[in-house]
């Protein structure tokens, strides 16, 4: 899991690229969604990490998606901000 500082830096290198988004861009990113068989997938990790159970393989994997959503959140702040938060459609 993202520690504050990590976010903070995350937040920090993503605003010279956030600053450059087009609207339509910006809704786009606002939009994006994960597919339900990954959902699926990082529900299940979910599960085995509260329950102490994740394999070393898992863990990373887990890690590994815990970061792409903390990324994939920060983005669509951004996106939101930039659209004034205007709906995407």
């Amino acid at each position: 899991m993202a520690t504050a500082t990590t976010a903070s830096a995350l937040n920090r290198m993503l605003d010279p690229p956030s600053r450059s988004l087009s609207v339509e861009a910006a809704r786009v990113i606002v939009a994006l969604e994960i597919d339900a068989a990954l959902q699926d997938r990082i529900e299940e990790l979910a599960d085995r990490c509260n329950e102490g159970m994740l394999t070393p393989e898992e863990r990373a994997e887990y890690d590994g998606y815990v970061e792409g959503a903390e990324i994939l959140s920060l983005l669509k702040l951004k996106a939101r901000r930039l659209l004034g938060g205007r709906d995407v459609a």
